[in-house]
C-alpha cells in the first residue's frame, strides 16, 4: 500500500497524531489537516487516494465537507471514511447517504481502521489483495514498481508508471489533460498540458514494442482513456 496517499482530517491533536502513526506503520503515505479548510488546501496541492474524515470539525463540519466534495467532479469518486462518536443508526445512514464509503464509530482499534481502509480501497479498485492491478494481460505491481504485458516487463519512468496506474485504476473512462495533471502530477506543480501528450507518446512507443499501442486511446476534443476494447 506504499503508493496510497491518505489525508487525515481531525481537529484533536492527540487523535490526529495517533492516526498518522498507525497509518504510516501500515505502510501508507499520510498527510493531515486540522479543519475542513486545511483539507481543501491539501486536496488542491496533492493527489489523495482516500480521506479519513472526522464528523465534528471546527467551522465546516466533516459531513458538510464530504457533501461538498461529492458534488465536485474532481472529487466525486474520492473514497471517504467518516470518524465519529455518533453511534445512532440515523447518523450512520446520514453519513452514507451523503456519499461516505464507510463509517467508524469512536473508539475504534487501529487494526479496524487499517482493515476498513483496505476494504474501501479494494472496492474502489485502487488496491488488490496481492498489491497488483490486472487488466487483461496488463499487470501493474505497485510494490515492486513493475509494469508488464503477458509477463514481459515494460521499462517505464516513474511518471509513466503513475500514469498507467491511474489509467488502470480507472479503465474505459475519458480524462482531460487537466484532470490527468491533477491526479498524476499533483496540483502543487505547474506543468503545461502538453507534458501529458509527451508522456502519452512515450507510453505508446513502449507499448508498440508489444503491438499494444492502441491501449491508450485519444478521444478527440476530450482527452485520453485506457481501454482493452479494440
Amino acid at each position: 500500500m506504499a503508493n496510497l496517499n491518505i489525508l487525515v482530517v481531525e481537529d484533536e491533536d492527540a487523535i490526529r497524531e495517533m492516526l498518522i502513526m498507525v497509518l504510516e506503520q501500515a505502510g501508507l503515505q499520510v498527510s493531515a489537516a486540522a479543519s475542513a479548510e486545511e483539507a481543501l488546501g491539501a486536496l488542491a496541492e496533492n493527489r489523495v487516494d482516500l480521506l479519513v474524515l472526522d464528523w465534528m470539525l471546527p467551522g465546516m463540519s466533516g459531513v458538510e465537507l464530504a457533501r461538498r466534495l461529492k458534488r465536485e467532479s474532481s472529487y466525486k469518486e474520492l473514497p471517504i471514511i467518516l470518524l465519529t462518536a455518533r453511534g445512532e443508526e440515523e447518523d450512520k445512514i446520514r453519513g452514507l447517504e451523503i456519499g461516505a464509503d464507510d463509517y467508524i464509530t469512536k473508539p475504534f482499534s487501529p487494526k479496524e481502521l487499517v482493515a476498513r481502509i483496505k476494504a474501501v480501497m479494494r472496492r474502489s479498485g485502487k488496491l488488490s489483495e496481492t498489491g497488483q492491478l490486472t487488466l487483461g494481460d496488463l499487470t501493474l505491481d505497485a510494490e515492486q514498481h513493475r509494469l508488464s504485458i503477458a509477463g514481459k516487463v515494460i521499462d517505464v519512468s516513474p511518471t509513466e508508471f503513475r500514469l498507467m496506474q491511474f489509467f488502470m485504476t480507472n479503465p474505459d473512462k475519458v480524462y482531460s489533460r487537466t484532470h490527468l495533471l491533477d491526479q498524476v502530477w499533483g496540483r502543487s506543480v505547474y506543468i503545461e498540458e502538453r507534458t501529458v501528450d509527451v508522456h502519452i507518446r512515450r507510453l505508446r512507443k513502449l507499448l508498440a514494442e508489444f503491438d499494444r499501442e492502441d491501449l491508450i486511446q485519444t478521444v478527440r476534443g476530450f482527452g485520453y482513456r485506457l481501454s482493452m476494447a479494440e
